[in-house]
């Protein structure tokens, strides 16, 4: 077992010794590092402009600060009541991640998580192993017109998540991301869980769907059609059968 807690002045740093073998708080700034790049991308793919690559190729990763989105996001920016260690979105993420990746699924490899108490509120980051050669979804269906076959592998490649028990709480066309093997990945698995089969299933599909709709509405160009959205459930539903 590779996982270290180390506590820090006002928090504690969770990490995986076998990836990074130290590690302080200045790591979870950019200017921690050597190198660092805030990630960016079209058709908003670069989210919130809270992640970031650092470190130096090939052992590079990647630095996300945990932010609030909708509209809460524009009161309160980035802090979480805290109430436990063990119940903070970065330390609940790595440990998802760190038993997902252990089961050889394709998630990112959580290299290090903390938090940062304030008062009765904390902020959070975590650190992953950045996947080579992936784009998001929204951009690999800009590229090219993909095939069935294509929609039906991603199709299957959900339903094993799913089968998996894989909750992910915003699986969109951002955070399916795609190799140059056209295998698929998931990423970003805050609030993510373990889960018995559910409603949860169909509703996180339709939110994909929403999603792609919306990418295709800021780029119609862009290559999705309600053909290829039932070429994906065909991949979903024959892999479940």
């Amino acid at each position: 077992m590779t996982e270290t807690v180390e506590r820090t002045k006002n928090g504690a740093i969770l990490y995986d010794k076998a990836i990074i073998n130290q590690i302080s708080a200045e790591h979870f700034m950019a200017g921690g590092w050597p190198h660092a790049e805030i990630l960016t991308g079209p058709l908003r793919s670069g989210g919130r402009g809270n992640t970031m690559f650092v470190g130096n190729v090939p052992r590079q990763f990647v630095l996300r600060h945990y932010m609030r989105g909708g509209l809460i996001g524009k009161l309160i920016r980035d802090s979480y009541m805290f109430s436990d260690e063990e119940r903070t979105r970065s330390f609940m993420e790595w440990r998802l991640l760190d038993k997902l990746a252990s089961n050889n699924m394709n998630v990112p490899r959580p290299a290090a998580a903390c938090y940062r108490r304030r008062g009765t509120f904390y902020t959070a980051d975590i650190i992953t192993v950045r996947i080579p050669d992936v784009v998001s979804l929204s951009e690999y269906i800009a590229l090219d017109d993909r095939d069935e076959a294509f929609w039906q592998s991603l199709g299957k490649a959900i339903w094993e998540f799913h089968e998996a028990g894989v909750y992910h709480a915003d699986m969109n066309a951002y955070n399916i991301q795609v190799d140059k093997d056209g295998d698929v990945w998931m990423l970003d698995f805050d609030k993510g869980a373990l889960r018995p089969p559910g409603s949860w299933q169909q509703e996180t599909l339709s939110r994909l769907h929403r999603s792609l709709k919306k990418v295709h509405r800021l780029d119609p160009k862009l290559y999705f059609s309600a053909a290829s959205w039932e070429q994906l459930l065909e991949g979903y539903f024959k892999a479940s059968r």
